[in-house]
């Protein structure tokens, strides 16, 4: 039977609760129950006057508020102040009520602007998040596994100009040129004396966004990004870190630092025993600090171009002499240590003349073929035996449930494929803010599943 809803009883009044008109089991509501927003008053204390100005927005609906927008892939404020006011839901996880007005938006605006710029507020929240899901043994702490995904900046790529930047030599150069000068000596060579050359490199810089880079990587789309550096633990795929740099930054300079951090900040040292990265951290330095650290580090090695001849790996290494031994069952001498950290061993090429593999050993006019050994080689060695173990195949399989897919969710359902915002701190707050809202449901739905 035919029936329409005359007459209209939308301007009737009715005695309702907010609280009745909320599913029982909706989402909000697991947050609400297990996701403790106390702390963040403690956090945001010293940043608000105790008896001058007006009453300011309650800290915790503003973050709770921020927090909607990145759970729900709301990216403008103002429209984030229109859900809000439209949604039942929203309401009653902000403790509005039913007539309550929501925050304006340029109250978002100024405070970020304003009051939390220059802060670690953020930070400080994504990590006392993470601290809930460690006491909530979400985190086990054992297996990190670590990559980065491209963000592309709010920028346009035709406007930019060329610059040549000056750059600083990195921290762990120090400790390599120490580690350089020890091996010299050990076989009678001069140590180099301090380098004092300054690298520069030309590079394009957004006018739009200097802070981002310009990213060219095989496979990745060329234009001005950022770089989202994450680490998620493999037990329940709760990130436990995620750092932002500019788009042309290679993933292994930032990542002894973030892993350091997390060893810290979380107490790791006690639990940690593997990692698990990408050929792009395949560097002697993360290979030797894995290996200081005690990590099993996994990390696939980076594929060579034969050009026709012998691998390095059909080559022999005699640690006693200090040689390697050809196919050919000749011995390559030691030559030098470069200030890179290399080693150099070079054929007689005397014999190589009358060897018939020569063909296949060298294509090197003078006849003669040359193997590199870096100072911190046996640490390459120890992780390329990590990669070819059964446990390292095992534990490299988790990166496609885990950082692959933390990466995945963060674009699709929350909005991480655009950058927001411009500047690089502007970033790292929608980064941070995005990898706390994929915790916060992580979380709430896990506790909510495990109480039925």
């Amino acid at each position: 039977m035919l029936r329409t809803n005359d007459p209209n009883p939308q301007l009737d009044y009715e005695l309702v609760c907010i609280e009745h008109m909320v599913e029982p089991n909706h989402f909000l509501r697991h947050v609400e129950k297990y996701i403790d927003f106390d702390f963040i008053l403690d956090k945001v204390r010293h940043l608000y006057s105790e008896s001058n100005g007006r009453p300011s927005l309650d800290p915790i609906v503003f973050f709770k508020m921020l927090l909607i927008g990145y759970l729900y892939n709301i990216r403008s404020e103002r429209e984030l102040e229109r859900v809000v006011n439209d949604t039942v839901s929203f309401r009653w996880f902000l403790r509005l009520g039913l007539t309550g007005r929501a925050p304006d938006h340029s109250t978002f605006s100024w405070n970020r602007k304003h009051r939390f710029q220059d802060t670690t507020i953020f930070q400080d929240i994504f990590d006392q998040i993470v601290k809930q899901a460690i006491d909530h043994r979400m985190v086990g702490g054992r297996l990190l596994v670590t990559d980065s995904t491209h963000i592309k900046a709010n920028a346009n790529n035709g406007r930019y100009e060329k610059r040549e930047l000056t750059y600083t030599p990195l921290e762990y150069l120090q400790e390599l040129e120490n580690a350089v000068n020890e091996d010299r000596e050990q076989f009678g060579k001069k140590p180099f004396p301090p380098e004092e050359e300054v690298e520069t490199k030309t590079i394009k810089v957004s006018l739009t966004d200097p802070d981002s880079g310009y990213l060219n990587r095989d496979g990745k789309p060329e234009g001005f990004h950022y770089l989202d550096h994450r680490t998620v633990d493999h037990k329940n795929n709760i990130i436990t870190d995620c750092h932002v740099t500019a788009g042309n930054v290679n993933d292994s300079v930032v990542y002894i630092e973030r892993l350091e951090h997390q060893l810290s900040k979380f107490n790791f040292q006690s639990t940690i025993e593997a990692v698990a990265l990408d050929s792009g951290y395949w560097t002697p330095y993360v290979c030797h600090k894995t290996s200081k650290l005690e990590i099993m580090a996994v990390i696939p090695d980076r594929q060579s171009r034969d050009h026709g001849v012998f691998q390095k790996d059909r080559f022999t290494y005699d640690a006693q002499k200090n040689v390697y031994i050809c196919p050919g069952n000749q011995e390559l001498a030691y030559r030098t240590t470069s200030r890179k950290g290399l080693r150099e061993y070079r054929s007689n090429p005397e014999t190589c003349t009358q060897c018939p593999l020569l063909s296949s050993c060298t294509n090197n006019r003078s006849n003669q073929r040359t193997i590199q050994r870096h100072v911190w080689e046996e640490d390459k060695e120890r992780v390329t035996a990590n990669r070819e173990s059964d446990t390292g195949k095992a534990i490299y399989k988790f990166r496609s449930q885990t950082i692959e897919r933390s990466f995945a969710d963060a674009k699709v359902l929350h909005g991480l494929r655009y950058c927001r915002f411009r500047g690089r701190d502007k970033v790292q707050m929608q980064v941070l803010m995005t990898a706390t809202a994929q915790n916060i449901k992580k979380i709430a739905m896990h506790l909510a599943r495990q109480a039925g």
